[in-house]
């Protein structure tokens, strides 16, 4: 019993080594990405509560954004990965194509979008429940973060097309690399222009936004001038620019595989946007302590998603070879190890967690609401990898109409109609609350465990 589970679900350490080498520098990437988010977080922190809550609500806005976003690349990568495994690096150029318009058309939405109705999106999590004004402030610096931040959206677009398909190549280094300076940059830029350290102005929020735009544009520089440089490496570019169609074929199958992959992200995003805001209604101390667990909790949380965005491209590859049964067995390997991390980064998350919080020029109530937030995502945190693991793994071959109902439908089928009522219709605390809403992934985890054994994922679409 002992050596049938271990041949099944533990590889030897040649496995381990190659997930590693490709899921670390996507982790360590993230990890800078995340801890200066959460420096950026308690920097403006610093200002106020009101700040920190106007900003946090505009990032919860572009957090839909950026989902539209990975959705639009990942609609093509689902075939990138397989072109690459299959050598077809004119394949792998038109899924490249369709990136650059997919990110390009999504980015030009949401700028309309905000120019028009940016106040009325952020003043959904608003709910004034002391009538001291701490609203109204919230929406003002709020609306000064967006109208900047939107300078940013463009390069974040391409630099998500360029740095996608370099990792489909297996090649990691270079967009850890560029985002690596990035974050740098926009940390030591962070305190520079928040505060007014030296000869720069005291800009407040409008600069906590600044510094993201600038580390934006060099991330996307960097990716996209190596690319080009490098071009034997990164031969989807042959070509690339001499012409700006893509064959109806290629076209079709993207989008007839894509698009719900596309529409899902986008449907994931708001329904989380949308538990957020029926949290909200409990007051602003609660949209406060609720991005302070957020910040802290996606620092750990990237662990899981990474492992889970390797098993896309690993099997992906496989797939697009033709190795089903390697596929097959690299697969449940994977998801067991993603499962195994986690339940000991959940721990360490766990028992750190509450010391955070401190940290933040805030509130008692705000801070113990925060702890409170980040001890419920530690315990769910092992559930959410499994589920997680699993939605890549059936994203991987192809099967994102199934990944849609997955996620999206089952997000909005279940988690936002139960936030909604606890938070609408019932006496219970936040923290309760939050717990419960959270505790819906066990669902998903019985689901994804059924979909996967069932290896309705085993296909080889190019």
């Amino acid at each position: 019993m002992l050596a049938k589970f271990k041949k099944k679900y533990i590889g030897d350490w040649d496995f381990y080594q190659k997930y590693l080498l490709l899921a670390i520098p996507m982790i360590l990437q993230n990890a800078i990405t995340n801890l200066v988010s959460f420096l950026d977080n308690i920097m403006v922190g610093q200002l106020g509560t009101e700040q920190m809550s106007g900003v946090a609500i505009v990032n919860q806005l572009i957090f839909v954004y950026n989902l539209a976003i990975f959705g639009a690349v990942s609609a093509a990568s689902i075939f990138g990965a397989q072109y690459f495994g299959k050598g077809n690096h004119k394949g792998h150029m038109y899924s490249f194509r369709f990136k650059l318009y997919a990110t390009l058309l999504v980015t030009g939405g949401a700028i309309l979008l905000f120019l028009t109705k940016g106040s009325a999106l952020i003043s959904l999590y608003l709910t004034d429940t002391v009538g001291n004004g701490a609203t109204d402030l919230a929406l003002q610096y709020g609306l000064e973060y967006l109208a900047i931040m939107m300078v940013g959206l463009i390069p974040f677009a391409v630099n998500q097309s360029y740095a996608t398909n370099i990792k489909e190549t297996g090649q990691t280094f270079i967009p850890m690399l560029a985002s690596f300076v990035a974050v740098g940059t926009n940390a030591i830029l962070d305190y520079l222009m928040i505060f007014g350290i030296g000869p720069f102005p005291e800009l407040g929020v409008q600069g906590a936004a600044l510094a993201t735009v600038i580390a934006r544009y060099i991330e996307a520089l960097i990716v996209v001038i190596w690319a080009h440089i490098h071009r034997g490496k990164n031969r989807y570019l042959e070509g690339a620019y001499r012409g700006f169609g893509i064959p109806k074929a290629e076209l079709k199958a993207i989008l007839v595989k894509g698009l719900p992959l596309m529409i899902n992200e986008v449907l994931w995003a708001a329904g989380m946007t949308t538990v957020n805001q029926c949290y909200s209604i409990r007051g602003i101390a609660v949209v406060a302590g609720v991005n302070i667990a957020a910040t802290i909790t996606n620092l750990f949380n990237i662990v899981y998603i990474q492992l889970g965005a390797c098993i896309s491209i690993i099997v992906g590859q496989y797939l697009g070879a033709g190795d089903l049964e390697e596929a097959k067995d690299a697969d449940n390997k994977m998801i067991a190890f993603s499962v195994f991390c986690c339940v000991i980064v959940a721990f360490c998350m766990f028992v750190l967690g509450r010391f955070f919080p401190r940290i933040y020029n805030t509130t008692d109530e705000i801070k113990s609401l925060a702890a409170n937030f980040i001890a419920v995502s530690a315990m769910i945190m092992p559930f959410c990898s499994f589920s997680h693991a699993s939605y890549f793994t059936l994203r991987s071959g192809g099967k994102t109409f199934v990944t849609f109902l997955f996620d999206s439908v089952f997000t909005w089928v279940v988690v936002v109609p139960v936030a909604y009522v606890l938070a609408h219709f019932t006496g219970l605390g936040i923290v309760s609350i939050y717990f419960f809403v959270q505790a819906t992934e066990l669902i998903k985890v019985i689901i994804g465990y059924f979909m996967v054994k069932s290896n309705v994922w085993l296909v080889q679409m190019v």
